[in-house]
């Protein structure tokens, strides 16, 4: 699904103060795989990322996506395959629309707009029917605004806009760093649950590792730019949560 090949990406190149980000990376990600990539801060794992959703370009390497070559893709272009759901819940949605609005945004984003009705009672009863799963009440609230909303009501409707619109691709970055342990704890098995019930291909970053242990069938590590461990499904679960920790030590 997620083909990279020798990829490489720096920052601020030729000065005193150049940065090395990504250092000829190769990796393949399979269909319906759900990948997570761990590592400290300035290890790469954000610009890979970035690289992934068309973000940024990188200076020499190719990017596929389903067999497509998509290394010149700018991230408007990639929205055909990839959704992304961000560290901040209040980035990638409207503040000022309604839920409802928002919504409705979320489900033509890759489609040719045409004047037509956007909003009927079908699509409505659709979008509530979504939200219920999160069983936080808010399909009772779909006129008020998004922007009203805490950090965790908002980022657990992101999750479910992301997927209104068909998407391949599901790219998690960072999506529980700024809310409590129990947002945190329902945006992690709500993503668990729409990653298997639409067979999405996913890739999470994130620094807790207690997710990383719980989630994801696959994980590695990253270190300056490069990719230091490899773990496939059943070498994930053969790991401890001690041998997470040891890899930070």
């Amino acid at each position: 699904m997620i083909g990279i090949h020798n990829l490489y990406k720096s920052f601020n190149q030729g000065k005193a103060n150049q940065i090395n980000a990504i250092n000829g990376i190769s990796l393949n990600v399979n269909a319906e795989e759900f990948l997570v990539i761990v590592g400290s801060n300035g290890s790469g794992k954000s610009t890979l990322l970035d690289l992934i959703a068309g973000s940024i370009l990188p200076e020499k390497g190719k990017i596929e996506i389903d067999c497509l070559d998509v290394t010149n893709y700018h991230d408007y272009k990639r929205s055909e395959w990839i959704a992304r759901v961000f560290q901040n819940p209040f980035s990638g949605t409207a503040s000022q629309l309604s839920i409802l609005d928002n919504f409705r945004l979320a489900a033509i984003r890759t489609q040719p707009k045409r004047l037509s009705i956007g909003i009927n009672l079908s699509f409505k009863n659709k979008v509530k029917e979504k939200i219920s799963l999160l069983g936080m009440g808010l399909e009772n609230k779909i006129e008020q605004p998004i922007g009203s909303l805490s950090g965790g009501q908002r980022q657990a409707l992101t999750l479910l806009m992301s997927i209104m619109d068909d998407c391949k691709v599901l790219l998690l970055d960072e999506p529980t760093a700024a809310l409590d342990p129990r947002s945190s704890a329902l945006i992690m098995q709500t993503a668990d649950l729409l990653i298997k019930n639409f067979k999405l291909t996913a890739v999470l970053i994130t620094h807790n590792l207690k997710d990383a242990f719980n989630y994801g069938n696959r994980i590695i590590l990253m270190n300056e730019g490069q990719i230091m461990k490899d773990f496939d499904a059943n070498q994930k679960k053969a790991l401890s949560q001690t041998d997470l920790y040891n890899w930070f030590a």
